[in-house]
């Protein structure tokens, strides 16, 4: 996906995947090179420039020149300093209360991208969404799956300990949770793990 995005959108040379979460920090979750790590980093740095703009406010953000950029001026001194980066495109490609992401593109020379490239970078970058939604759904599935199967046993210890039905082994379960305050779940690992039962 991101190699693909290098090579199609018209002027790329590089392209990164910027992920913020909620507390302001900063990870590249895939790039073509070692700059738009770097420029992350910078980015996290300094609370500013392109990227964190476009993951938050859902907006196009297109650098035309940054040598002659005025929107994130330390983003822009530290970008300069350290990478031969000139222009660049960002798209945002998800935002929700934790997290935010987005799709970006970089060039070595200034006026790199035109608005062709903005339209294929959009399209690029709404594919892009589909696949990380799509993944990460997956991936809350599969947790939830997990923690279904660890409680579960949990379950059932308690059960043949016991010797009750599963709603109140359920109810026992959640009331151990309640009382130590510690997640569903983590009662059951530790449960499990412990072999013994409160």
């Amino acid at each position: 996906m991101i190699d693909h995005a290098a090579n199609e959108t018209p002027g790329a040379k590089y392209a990164g995947v910027t992920v913020v979460d909620s507390r302001a920090k900063v990870a590249t979750a895939a790039s073509t090179h070692q700059y738009p790590a770097l420029l992350d980093a910078i980015q996290e740095r300094h609370q500013q420039g392109p990227c964190l703009s476009a993951a938050w406010h859902g907006q196009t953000v297109r650098v035309d020149d940054l040598a002659a950029e005025q929107r994130w001026p330390l983003y822009r001194r530290d970008a300069l300093s350290c990478t031969p980066i000139k222009s660049s495109l960002s798209f945002q490609l998800f935002s929700s209360t934790h997290t935010a992401g987005a799709l970006n593109v970089y060039a070595d020379k200034p006026n790199a991208f035109g608005d062709d490239a903005e339209h294929i970078g959009y399209v690029l970058a709404t594919q892009a969404a589909l696949v990380w939604d799509r993944a990460r759904r997956e991936e809350d599935f599969s947790v939830a799956l997990d923690n279904r199967d660890v409680i579960g046993q949990a379950k059932g210890m308690i059960m043949a300990r016991f010797n009750i039905g599963p709603v109140e082994a359920f109810e026992l379960l959640k009331r151990i949770s309640q009382n130590s305050n510690t997640k569903l779940v983590q009662v059951a690992r530790q449960m499990i793990s412990a072999r013994d039962l409160p």
